[in-house]
């Protein structure tokens, strides 16, 4: 929208000055009219201020003024009608409104940038505001943002999320994760490849549709591939085999929307802690959360751990429990 308003304020305004312009070189050529003198006589005609000529015109020089003056009733209504509509069909608001929402994402660090809003990015980003992870959402069709559900809150960019400037003015470069959700999966990986040269350290996941996008997802740099129709499948299969195992997994990750979740921690940020057992920090008993995995240094996990397990800073511990108990956790 507001690419076609700046376009026609750009173009009513050319137009404003090449009527000037003609003017100009039309009085200057017909009536051989000094600049200055030919300038102010284009202007007081088109302005209609009527300070009368500056020099007898002939009337090759009066049948140009008439036309000069036709011109340039079109012209006027023109700007006029682009300019006005900028402000009085809200516009201005919504560019303010705009603006004000670029303001906060130039503050938002260690948020998630999102790329595309279809499906998958909406419910990408529903997970995101459940967990209360900040995010903006890069879409380039205006109409997706319509009825959107997210409340007055949400961040996004009506921009092509493949542009390296619109990347950067998302915050990758500050941010903990990029998901690329676009449709095509050429785009994808050149979204990926993009954020990828812009930070080497962001958590890149993208979607993809076919076998063959895999590796050049991978070689891109995204750290993990998802596959929609694949897992949607195995899914739909694993309901028939174990209905209430699959129950149980949606309740845990939060897809059912439930307040249980599983989160993991990191034992960097538990510093005062290294050397401790699973049983030694007293998680269980303090918070009610309970640790039912652990990543080790060298990437693989642990699951259901032993208690008298030795945790160094380079693990994760993968934790189960309430949203209350998380917070105690955090406390």
């Amino acid at each position: 929208m507001f690419k076609q308003l700046k376009a026609r304020i750009v173009y009513a305004s050319l137009l404003v000055f090449g009527v000037i312009f003609t003017g100009t070189v039309g009085y200057m050529f017909i009536e051989g009219y000094t600049f200055l003198e030919a300038l102010f006589m284009t202007v007081t005609t088109i302005a209609t201020v009527g300070y009368g000529e500056v020099k007898p015109l002939s009337d090759a020089g009066r049948v140009f003024t008439i036309l000069l003056i036709i011109v340039n009733l079109g012209v006027f209504a023109y700007a006029i009608s682009s300019i006005s509509s900028f402000f009085f069909d809200g516009h201005f608001a919504e560019f303010y409104r705009l603006n004000k929402m670029k303001q906060r994402i130039a503050r938002l660090n260690n948020h998630v940038v999102v790329c595309g809003f279809g499906r998958n990015g909406k419910e990408a980003c529903a997970t995101l505001k459940r967990h209360g992870i900040p995010f903006v959402v890069i879409e380039k069709e205006e109409s997706s943002f319509d009825d959107h559900g997210f409340g007055d809150n949400l961040h996004y960019i009506i921009d092509d999320a493949t542009n390296e400037h619109v990347l950067i003015e998302a915050g990758v470069e500050r941010g903990r994760a990029l998901i690329s959700t676009l449709p095509s999966d050429s785009e994808n990986v050149f979204v990926v490849l993009t954020a990828r040269e812009v930070s080497k350290s962001i958590l890149i996941i993208s979607r993809a549709s076919l076998d063959t996008s895999v590796s050049k997802l991978r070689r891109a740099g995204a750290n993990n591939i998802i596959m929609p129709d694949k897992i949607g499948g195995a899914y739909m299969g694993s309901l028939v085999i174990n209905p209430d195992v699959n129950e149980f997994i949606g309740l845990v990750t939060g897809q059912s929307g439930s307040s249980i979740h599983i989160e993991e921690v990191s034992m960097r940020d538990l510093k005062s802690l290294h050397g401790s057992t699973i049983k030694e920090l007293n998680i269980r008993h303090a918070t009610g959360v309970n640790v039912v995995g652990l990543k080790t240094e060298d990437g693989s996990y642990i699951i259901n751990p032993e208690v008298d397990l030795p945790l160094s800073q380079n693990m994760k511990l993968i934790l189960l429990g309430t949203r209350e108990q998380m917070n105690r956790l955090k406390k």
